[in-house]
């Protein structure tokens, strides 16, 4: 295949040798791609310090198939993620954005609305846009891109009518909300208040349109309740979930966020030496 060139979001570094790095990126055209960036560590080369964690860049590609890894030739940045230096609580929802899109996709699986998505994300965390409305708005339209938008309009188990108002539960197994009858059969799940139930019905009925409101008061529950269900699909607690949810709860209560020493912050995927 002939070397092509796309934009890509960079979702993970890794040290290759002195001077070179594997690198893990969402790219538009190819999806999930991870390849060898050769000379990327060098102060001059091909690459101009375009590939650092969050970044948007374009970058030249030659695909390789089966299991081999691509060979990155060249990438020119296009738009640094600066947040971080003023607000830890933006960096940190950047990096559950980034985890995420780690877990959530196949490598060489196209999805151009979930790179637009992503790209709209991380500029508006990088502004001045509200977190956690941008975070509920990343994991929804994510999972109605990927195929695990809840089910909402009636009964996820038996297909019943739902009460039309008042609390009503949400399985995660089941993926959905249930009817007073089959909720006691699902052992994971969680009782969604009528606020909250509402907002992400609306949300949900939004399609993929970007600028749907959400209750305030509602946000916070409707975060925790896509972020266990994230859970539930990726079969794990995602590790910068909990910190994020530190930094939100700060920024709701109006808190000064303290300096975090880097050795006892959390470390980005990007840098997960597990990976290596």
């Amino acid at each position: 295949m002939a070397i092509t060139e796309t934009r890509a979001i960079v979702l993970r570094l890794i040290e290759f040798s002195e001077t070179s790095l594997v690198v893990t990126l969402l790219t538009r055209d190819f999806g999930k791609l991870t390849g060898l960036a050769k000379g990327a560590r060098r102060p001059k080369g091909p690459f101009e310090a375009a590939l650092d964690l969050l970044n948007v860049c374009h970058v030249l590609v030659l695909p390789k198939s089966g299991e081999s890894l691509a060979l990155l030739t060249g990438a020119k940045l296009e738009r640094r993620f600066r947040a971080g230096q003023r607000d830890l609580a933006r960096l940190y929802a950047a990096y559950y954005v980034v985890e995420l899109l780690l877990e959530l996709t196949d490598e060489g699986d196209p999805q151009p609305e979930l790179f637009a998505l992503a790209e709209q994300t991380l500029h508006d965390l990088d502004g001045n846009s509200d977190i956690t409305r941008c975070l509920i708005r990343f994991q929804l339209q994510a999972l109605r891109i990927l195929g695990h938008v809840p089910r909402l309009e009636s009964c996820v188990g038996c297909g019943s009518a739902l009460p039309a108002e008042g609390s009503v539960s949400f399985g995660f197994l089941a993926g959905g909300l249930l009817c007073p009858r089959c909720a006691p059969g699902e052992r994971q799940r969680v009782r969604l208040s009528s606020k909250a139930r509402q907002s992400l019905q609306s949300a949900v009925a939004a399609g993929d349109r970007l600028d749907f409101e959400l209750a305030v008061p509602a946000r916070g529950e409707l975060h925790g309740l896509l972020a266990q269900y994230v859970t539930h699909l990726i079969g794990r607690r995602p590790k910068l979930l909990a910190w994020a949810n530190v930094w939100l709860r700060r920024e709701a209560a109006g808190s000064k966020v303290p300096h975090v020493d880097a050795e006892q912050g959390p470390q980005p995927p990007a840098t997960d030496s597990d990976q290596a």
